[in-house]
């Protein structure tokens, strides 16, 4: 399962699971974005209107996913975005947004799909460079990307019993449609990609690909030993001045 699904990382996620032999649902906030990504997806994929920022959508995510399945092997909480505004003028609409959808969204999600999960089966949480770094205007992003990434730390320590790892994938700059819903227009949007590029060591936005290879490296028998932790795709931004 992938929430978030339907475009960007978690869409390439999801085609690098197929082009492997796997089965995948992704969710997506609207009936036409879902049902779009499943026509692209192919006959291996279903879908799941599901808000990760509606509690009530939440809830019902497990029973949802019985649909079509009473085990998930692997689970990649995705879904989220990304608003950003100085101190001064962040509201309390800004604040609940962004924790609700990627705070509670994660771990509700995780909630409702862990009783659908076996041992050796895997949780990939997506995390954020942010949390490594101190920028502008990232405050209630960067503060709840860090609970996500608080998460996998103690869903690991409980996730231990029951056989089932626990890793986060930690995204630098990816060619998404990310700031869509920053409320920036086009220019303004273009302006800030072409002011960021020269800071990437890369100089160079990631390509979802490279995300969702990652995504699968933590899923796979390859990466058995590996738990509790981040893996960084960020072209080294976080740690090259």
């Amino acid at each position: 399962m992938i929430t978030g699904g339907t475009n960007g990382m978690g869409f390439a996620t999801a085609q690098q699971f197929i082009k492997e032999g796997g089965c995948v649902i992704i969710t997506g906030r609207s009936t036409e974005t879902v049902n779009k990504a499943v026509g692209q997806l192919g006959s291996n994929a279903f879908g799941i209107v599901s808000n990760a920022g509606d509690i009530e959508d939440l809830l019902t995510l497990q029973e949802k996913a019985r649909r079509y399945t009473d085990n998930i092997d692997v689970l990649f909480a995705n879904a989220g975005y990304g608003k950003f505004s100085p101190i001064e003028n962040v509201d309390e609409a800004h604040f609940d947004e962004l924790f609700n959808v990627l705070v509670k969204g994660t771990f509700f999600t995780v909630q409702q799909i862990l009783p659908l999960m076996n041992e050796n089966s895997s949780i990939v949480l997506n995390t954020s460079v942010v949390t490594a770094m101190g920028t502008s205007n990232f405050s209630i992003y960067s503060a709840a990307k860090s609970a996500v990434q608080s998460f996998i730390k103690t869903f690991a320590a409980e996730c231990t019993s029951k056989g089932i790892r626990v890793n986060g994938v930690s995204p630098g700059y990816i060619k998404t449609n990310g700031f869509n819903n920053t409320g920036l227009s086009p220019e303004q949007i273009e302006r800030t990609i072409q002011n960021i590029i020269p800071t990437i060591p890369f100089k160079r936005f990631g390509e979802p690909l490279e995300i969702a290879n990652a995504v699968l490296f933590l899923a796979s028998e390859e990466a058995s030993y590996i738990h509790g932790t981040e893996l960084t795709v960020d072209a080294g931004i976080s740690i090259i001045a």
